[in-house]
């Protein structure tokens, strides 16, 4: 005797061939992931994107070299290439709104700088009271590395023609330039490059932001110029120490033969000329009648 409550049991048929299913092919497949990971105009929603915009300001903010955009990536969790978008879409936002300072790539990473227009400002509040600055040859010296590294000591001195041992040792001391090899020539005499710190200094990603010397050469006729005035004043030059000369000569032979015509008498002054005394010597007679001399 069957329960009441106890039901039948069923078996369930699915009719598995009417079902349809939208085929995607492989390719297709793959494709999409390639441009999911190449994509870079966002990674998530607007308020991550901020997130990462506020974390970025935080850390370069906090650093004092410039940090590259792969330990910004690392730091935030994103890719290197929405890093770069973001730096970028920072820099336009600081830009656009005016702001005194501007979030620049140098030396290979990313840093916050003074805006260049404002730079006399600063120049006048940092420079005020500096005793630091580099001196004349120093400044020679260390773009004479920037162009030519690497370059050896004694090819310095002959460029500059001066020994450069002393200015040398003060951009090594402040970090500007640092040995970077040996010449494989006789000597193996050191060779001299410029630091990462050089690059933040003067604000450049690469040394290949050095501006092209030709740009400081003048124009031949500029050149000719300069040589035909050298050529006036060397001759002008000459021309008045002959005459300085000639007029030398001509007072000492002046003063010679004045020297010559009126001679001294053994007190040092001039002798008294000879009308005077016979002059005087006729009066004193005629005051005297009983002169021995009548």
């Amino acid at each position: 005797m069957t329960d009441a409550h106890e039901t039948p049991e069923t078996e369930l048929e699915v009719d598995i061939e009417s079902i349809e299913v939208e085929k995607v092919p492989v390719e297709a497949v793959i494709d999409a992931l390639d441009a999911a990971d190449d994509d870079t105009s966002g990674f998530g929603d607007a308020a991550r994107e901020r997130d990462a915009k506020r974390a970025i300001e935080a850390v370069v903010l906090a650093t004092i070299e410039p940090v590259e955009a792969r330990m910004l990536a690392q730091l935030v969790e994103i890719p290197v290439a929405t890093v770069e978008r973001l730096c970028a879409e920072l820099a336009a936002e600081y830009e656009e709104q005016g702001r005194g300072f501007v979030l620049a790539e140098v030396a290979g990473g990313y840093r916050y700088q003074t805006h260049p227009d404002l730079g006399p400002y600063v120049e006048r509040f940092v420079l005020e009271g500096q005793h630091a600055r580099l001196s004349a040859p120093a400044l020679e010296t260390l773009a004479i590395i920037a162009y030519k590294q690497p370059i050896s000591r004694g090819q310095m001195s002959a460029i500059r023609g001066v020994s450069v041992e002393a200015t040398l040792n003060t951009l090594l001391q402040r970090g500007y330039v640092m040995e970077v090899g040996r010449d494989p020539g006789p000597g193996a005499a050191v060779l001299y490059g410029t630091t990462r710190t050089f690059l933040e200094r003067l604000g450049m990603s690469s040394i290949d932001d050095l501006p092209p010397l030709g740009d400081f050469v003048p124009d031949p006729s500029v050149v000719e110029a300069l040589e035909r005035g050298l050529r006036i004043t060397a001759s002008a030059a000459d021309a008045s120490s002959d005459a300085d000369a000639s007029a030398s000569s001509d007072a000492d032979a002046s003063a010679s033969a004045e020297s010559v015509g009126e001679p001294e008498d053994e007190s040092g002054t001039d002798a008294e000329p000879i009308e005077a005394v016979v002059a005087e010597a006729d009066a004193l007679l005629a005051d005297d009648p009983t002169s021995p001399l009548d």
